[in-house]
């Protein structure tokens, strides 16, 4: 903290000087300072109003989603009057000296919501972040000392759970579960990195923490228990274990996984002890020469997907010279992940030699995606190749790779690929092994080159979809099969409404969960009024989330397949020819062809046989949304101008052939394009 005070005295400004006195924390109960002197955040309404623009971050939220957060269904009349006002006080008890009416330095108005803004230093979860960047930056580096200090000071940060300033209402609870985990998340990173350097006890009060704050959370046991181990506390990192085996059973009714499992075999490896007689282990723990079964679980709701199974099972029934590859591609939401974990464990058994599972994150930004070598990597980690005798390059990697997995029965699921060359150096060298790919956009250079097959994902048909949608809503909310026949009408507008996306039809289940008074009719209207007024989806509807997915697609594709995008829902809903899509563009066919090939690919346009191109319901309702933040009015009025002249001059052709009409009118000349 010393260093981020002094780089902040170094500014200059009045801004400056506030922020130098000032510092909030919300990793832990929400407390302010200024000037070392705590202030009282108000009321505790007000106070939670703060909690929550805090947790964002310097993301904006949005006055509907704040009133959703604070009232949940019981808004009263005058709710957007009292954030104002609320807003208007902690403006001056951040900054005193501020005049009245003026927005201050802190809570800026951005659109129609606000956004808490201040410089490095002043607000704990701010730095928080930072530092575990920058211990991810130096492990990645090849520096795990400095990658553990950035760690302990990031974990000193924090001094309990943000349920403490969040959980006043249920509606908040994602917020306080996401944060929490990402404390979680840094203290088993760094519990690893503190035990492989013999520096066990700069993590084990923060670890202590996590533990008291996730007692169900078996990563953190573990974490906590094998650092205990290392410090010498065999007899306590034992007692962890049992706790948390004794609280799983209790609680949940399930054994210990395969995580605290390793955890309790090591600390018993160090001690030279057994498990005790009286108390044997439910669940085999695995020995040091355990195969890996990194498979993530099953999803419990899945439904259909019948001919996608049999096809699948058909081909590994085939008799093959080289490795079986199936790359399943569809558009974001479809199920392609759901479909290859559910295939996968129910072939696993047949893979002696192990399960691999790597999330290859080609659904992320750029810079976040997951490189071959650092891919290569994780998986020569997975088959117990140590740190150090990773090879350094990635053709050697690639090498040393299919050695290991050279006449081995391995299944491998490479999840969201981005393109054939993250996954190529991925392949295993064995004609017993299996990959399952997922990824949005067909790999054909897989198929080309290396024999994959290519499957289309595509969406549920009615009866999958409404059994997705009434498993969910039985496990989420407890409505039995009577009370959802009884509302048939409306489950079925709800997933219209979702275009049968899974995806969408998950969303809309999970956030129904989280709002236990909201009834399906008026979930059914608010996605009916998110279609009649697009930014509706923007914030605190049950597609939001979901919308700002295809953010992926869209940030990938050309500039002018991106405006293709934008425009396309000015079509009619049936479709669009190419001919219709060069006249909404102002281009020639020709021309257009290149941006519906690459939206296609992209899986935002489909095609059908008669050349006829359309987008799921969502997509549209995504690409108008963009359009109203990036199209000008006039360039939208002109699109709409010459699509219509299209139609227009195509029915006037259309009925000189048929019949000659008693009166011929003229159209106008057509705009250019």
């Amino acid at each position: 903290m010393s260093a981020s005070v002094s780089t902040l005295r170094t500014a200059t400004g009045p801004r400056a000087a506030a922020d130098a006195d000032l510092r909030l924390q919300i990793l832990g109960p929400l407390r302010i300072w200024r000037n070392g002197v705590e202030l009282d955040a108000g009321p505790p309404q007000q106070a939670y109003l703060l909690a929550l623009l805090l947790s964002r971050d310097g993301r904006p939220i949005s006055t509907n989603d704040l009133i959703d957060l604070i009232w949940d269904d019981k808004a009263p009349a005058s709710a957007l009057n009292v954030i104002h006002k609320y807003v208007g006080l902690l403006r001056r008890l951040l900054e005193p000296a501020l005049p009245a009416r003026e927005m201050g330095s802190y809570l800026v108005r951005q659109g129609n919501g606000y956004l808490f803004t201040a410089r490095p230093g002043t607000l704990d979860l701010t730095s928080f972040r930072r530092l575990t960047k920058a211990a991810k930056d130096e492990h990645a580096a090849g520096r795990p000392d400095d990658a553990l200090d950035r760690y302990v000071d990031a974990l000193r940060l924090w001094s309990g759970s943000t349920a403490d300033a969040l959980a006043r209402e249920s509606a908040a609870t994602g917020l306080h579960t996401a944060l929490d985990g990402e404390f979680h998340e840094a203290c088993c990173a760094a519990a690893d990195l503190a035990v492989a350097l013999n520096q066990s006890s700069r993590v084990l009060p923060s670890l202590r923490l996590a533990a008291r704050m996730a007692p169900l959370h078996e990563h953190v046991q573990a974490g906590l228990a094998r650092a205990l181990a290392a410090d010498g506390q065999q007899a306590e990192a034992l007692a962890v274990f049992r706790a948390t085996r004794e609280r799983l059973a209790e609680e949940l009714g399930i054994d210990p996984g395969p995580a605290l499992q390793e955890a309790q075999r090591k600390v018993l490896s160090q001690t030279g002890a057994s498990a005790p007689d009286h108390e044997p282990l439910d669940t085999p723990v695995p020995g040091p020469d355990a195969q890996p079964a990194q498979l993530p679980p099953a999803l419990p709701t899945f439904v259909g997907r019948g001919r996608e199974l049999t096809f699948l099972a058909d081909l590994l029934s085939e008799v093959r010279t080289s490795p079986l590859i199936v790359a399943m591609d569809g558009m974001g939401g479809v199920g392609k992940s759901a479909l290859a974990t559910r295939f996968a464990h129910q072939v696993a058994d047949r893979f002696t030699d192990g399960q691999l599972y790597l999330d290859l994150r080609g659904d992320c930004a750029d810079e976040d995606d997951l490189s071959a070598g650092d891919a290569l990597r994780s998986l020569l980690s997975s088959l117990d190749v140590p740190e150090g005798n990773i090879p350094a390059t990635l053709d050697a990697r690639t090498g040393a790779y299919r050695s290991l997995t050279a006449r081995k029965r391995i299944l491998v699921v490479l999840d969201n690929a981005r393109d054939v060359a993250q996954v190529r150096p991925l392949l295993p060298n064995s004609t017993g092994c299996l990959v399952l790919v997922t990824s949005r956009t067909p790999l054909v250079g897989l198929a080309v080159h290396d024999g994959a097959h290519l499957l289309h994902v595509d969406l549920p048909d009615l009866p999958s979809a409404r059994s997705l949608l009434r498993r969910r809503l039985e496990r989420s909310r407890h409505l039995s099969a009577a009370e959802l026949a009884a509302q048939a009408t409306t489950l079925d507008e709800i997933i219209a409404r979702c275009g049968r996306l899974p995806l969408a039809l998950a969303s809309v289940a999970g956030w129904l969960s989280s709002r236990p008074r909201r009834s399906l009719a008026t979930v059914a209207n608010e996605l009916r009024d998110g279609y009649e007024r697009p930014t509706s989806f923007s914030g605190g509807s049950p597609l939001s989330d979901l919308l700002s997915a295809f953010e992926w697609s869209y940030r990938r594709l050309s500039p002018e397949a991106a405006r293709l995008l934008r425009l396309f829902p000015l079509t009619l809903s049936a479709g669009a020819t190419a001919g219709a899509c060069a006249s909404l563009c102002g281009t020639t066919p020709a021309a257009v062809r290149a941006s519906l090939r690459e939206l296609t690919l992209a899986t935002l346009l489909e095609e059908d046989d008669r050349g006829v191109y359309s987008a799921h319901v969502l997509v549209r309702a995504y690409g108008h949304e963009v359009s109203l933040a990036t199209d000008s009015t006039p360039d939208r009025a002109a699109a709409v101008t010459r699509l219509s002249q299209y139609y227009a001059r195509g029915d006037s052709h259309t009925a000189g052939l048929l019949e000659a009409p008693p009166v011929r009118s003229e159209l106008p000349p057509p705009l250019a394009g």
